[in-house]
């Protein structure tokens, strides 16, 4: 038991590392070398697009800076805690690797939040950013902005003429931008409800437990 905890702890903790690591290097490259706005062609569908936002995931904006980055340093910190429980208690490997890499997309957005006003200058249309510039970053701690590039307009296309309220009208499908931090969240979220939303309930348990 206390050999199969150990596994868990650690694939816990490579997952975690591994996540952090790869989000932050494309996120310090993409703000070092690109332009505001900048956009790289892959296909036609597929474009690195570096952008940076003050919200939430895939770029929404709901409420203020401060709160939401107060917030996601304790939702960070509650997961963690609970992460460490469902190792203790043997959950599933597979579960277990979900909540990481929950836990580790809302840690490198965070990242951001708290660090990247400090150590950039401000990325804008004619000036790519500079680590830890002379005259100081951009912003103050923990009101830094959120890097994000990964854009996929599957379906970009007008919406014929002849069809009522939206005829003519520019239609994008999927135009959220997002960052490989946002991605761990979503394929975190996505994959324990697919196939571990059975341990969900026991997982619950232990959270009651305190």
């Amino acid at each position: 038991m206390a050999s199969s905890i150990r596994t868990k702890g650690w694939i816990a903790l490579t997952t975690i590392l591994s996540v952090l690591i790869i989000d932050q290097v494309i996120k310090v490259w993409i703000k070092t070398h690109m332009y505001w706005h900048e956009s790289i062609r892959v296909t036609d569908w597929c474009y690195i697009y570096f952008t940076e936002n003050n919200g939430m995931a895939f770029g929404m904006e709901i409420i203020g800076k401060l709160f939401l980055t107060t917030f996601r340093i304790a939702a960070v910190i509650a997961i963690g805690y609970y992460l460490y429980r469902f190792i203790k208690h043997g959950l599933k490997t597979g579960f277990i690797v979900c909540v990481s890499l929950i836990l580790t997309g809302a840690l490198g957005n965070i990242i951001d939040s708290v660090f990247y006003g400090v150590l950039f200058s401000e990325s804008s249309h004619a000036q790519v950013a500079t680590f830890l510039p002379k005259g100081g970053g951009y912003a103050p701690l923990l009101y830094g902005k959120v890097v994000d590039m990964f854009y996929f307009p599957i379906i970009d296309t007008t919406w014929p003429a002849w069809m009522p309220f939206v005829g003519g009208e520019h239609f994008i499908f999927f135009s959220p931008i997002f960052n490989f931090a946002d991605a761990a969240i979503s394929c975190g979220i996505i994959a324990m409800l697919l196939f571990y939303s059975r341990y969900l309930n026991e997982s619950y348990q232990l959270i009651k437990k305190k």
